[in-house]
């Protein structure tokens, strides 16, 4: 349930670009499939009543459900990236990304007052009620899509190239290089992410609300930090804030290790979604600094493929080790995948983005004077773009 969507999705993204570019229209082409993709909620509800199938059909139609969403990806990033101006990027979808998580954390609410309601009778019917409403919502946006205005895309004949051709140039490319990060990066989170959820309700035995609270935390620190990132992000550079926030990602897991009581796992949920907030945002807009308007839809592309299979290929892994590996001096076996993730973490945050080149002009700051501008402990960001002529952006 957690590999083969991740798996598919990332294999089915490689078409996205020349079913973009047949279409000719990248607003029609991410219409297209968000059509379709709402199309699968329905189906959701309806393998219930598959009988002996019902668990194998759901798995399918929600990795179709994946994959249809997914391949708008490309069309949709390059459209945004066109329509955004570069020295506002940050600052723009960080404000979006806090939009999108307090809707997360609304919807989150309304399903579970839904379910717990439900499961007094059957709660069968409160799942039914809430792909429903997944499926009115979801072709809402697909409304409001149709509204965009699609700047025209010129396209030539050097944009083109292969995902052999993408890899073929690992030693001379920044962005293949970014994407080995990101790729490794995702590969040993998922090691251990599928199971954070096991750890709390079954190994620690939180109830459902419990759960929530603790959950809902890293999207509550989320909302209060994101655009904050972007908008330093647009000053320091992407990078920066990939390499500082690489290595809090990467703490996280010791994080679970020392204590299990909720009320300190609620705080690591806090600073989880404050590392979280800007290693997602930066790693999403360095592609739209880094990839020309005309190869930006295949590098997005090329960049959800290798990260999909990545996800796909650390919860297989992790499944496995879950199985054979003994609990040792841990209280319980998840404990070891975080362990071992928190490891492999360190591993990749300590050395891959290094290698990385910042591919704008940005000023320049230290690690611990950014943390501290982000926690506004410090004077660093005011001191930021003196000498530009910019309030601090730069192209």
């Amino acid at each position: 349930m957690s590999a083969l969507p991740h798996l598919f999705a990332s294999i089915i993204q490689l078409k996205g670009p020349d079913i973009t570019e047949k279409l000719r229209s990248r607003k029609l082409a991410v219409g297209l499939f968000i059509l379709l993709q709402a199309l699968m909620l329905p189906l959701m509800v309806g393998s219930y009543f598959l009988g002996d199938w019902k668990v194998a059909a759901f798995i399918a139609v929600v990795a179709l459900f994946t994959a249809f969403g997914a391949i708008t990806v490309p069309a949709w990033g390059s459209l945004m990236s066109d329509l955004v101006e570069e020295d506002r990027r940050g600052e723009f979808f960080g404000w979006l990304q806090k939009i999108l998580a307090i809707v997360t954390v609304l919807a989150t609410f309304v399903a579970g007052f839904v379910l717990h309601r439900a499961e007094r009778s059957d709660a069968f019917w409160g799942f039914a009620a809430i792909f429903g409403l997944a499926f009115a919502f979801r072709l809402g946006s697909w409304r409001y899509l149709r509204k965009m205005h699609e700047p025209r895309l010129v396209r030539k004949e050097e944009d083109y190239f292969s995902l052999l051709d993408f890899v073929s140039r690992l030693h001379k490319s920044n962005f293949l290089k970014f994407v080995v990060f990101v790729s490794a990066m995702k590969f040993a989170v998922n090691i251990a992410s599928p199971f954070f959820a096991v750890l709390m309700l079954k190994n620690l035995g939180f109830g459902y609300m419990t759960f929530t609270l603790v959950t809902l935390a890293a999207t509550m620190a989320t909302i209060l930090s994101i655009k904050r990132w972007g908008v330093h992000a647009d000053r320091v550079g992407n990078l920066k804030v990939l390499r500082s926030t690489s290595v809090l990602v990467a703490l996280i897991p010791l994080f679970w290790l020392v204590n299990q009581n909720p009320v300190y796992l609620f705080f690591v949920q806090v600073f989880s979604g404050f590392a979280w907030a800007g290693f997602n945002l930066s790693a999403s807009n360095f592609i739209y600094d880094a990839a020309s308007p005309g190869k930006r839809e295949r590098c997005i592309a090329y960049y959800n493929f290798f990260g999909g299979a990545s996800l796909a290929l650390g919860s297989l892994l992790g499944g496995w080790l879950a199985w054979v590996l003994p609990t040792g001096f841990l209280e319980f076996r998840t404990m070891n995948l975080i362990l071992i993730s928190a490891i492999l973490r360190l591993a990749v945050a300590f050395f891959l983005p290094f290698r990385l080149k910042e591919v704008r002009e940005v000023e320049k700051i230290r690690t611990h004077e950014l943390l501290f501008s982000m926690l506004r402990l410090g004077p660093a960001l005011a001191r930021l773009g003196r000498g530009t002529g910019r309030k601090g952006f730069t192209s």
